[in-house]
């Protein structure tokens, strides 16, 4: 089981991969990431953007995470990303289930979920 602190870092650095790797591909796809996204506990909201992505703390406005991402195709993306807090570098697969949920899968197995923020 991951730690709050862990699952709030690997979320934000999950969302900054995400981001980053939506260059070269249909503007539709990128558009459907594009926004910003918070994780289950509401810890942090990751942003992306134009192929790159930053997540924050809800509370302090803080940077946890950031990177780049790519999509794989119409609905999977690949995220690499940067944990501010550890300074350690993971590698995410992602799939956009729905327009508003986007289900992650780190190198390591853990799993997590970002939901579109209204």
């Amino acid at each position: 089981m991951i730690s709050f602190r862990s699952a709030a870092s690997f979320a934000g650095l999950a969302a900054a991969l995400i981001i980053s790797g939506c260059v070269g591909m249909p503007r539709s796809a990128e558009s459907a990431l594009e926004g910003q996204w918070v994780d289950a506990q509401g810890v942090g909201v990751s942003t992306f953007s134009g192929g790159q992505f930053a997540t924050v703390a809800s509370d302090t406005g803080n940077r946890l995470s950031q990177g780049t991402y790519r999509f794989r195709d119409g609905q999977t993306v690949e995220i690499s990303m940067t944990s501010l807090i550890r300074q350690t570098q993971t590698n995410l697969t992602c799939s956009l289930t729905t327009p508003n949920q986007l289900s992650c899968t780190s190198a390591q197995g853990q799993r997590f979920v970002l939901t579109r923020r209204a």
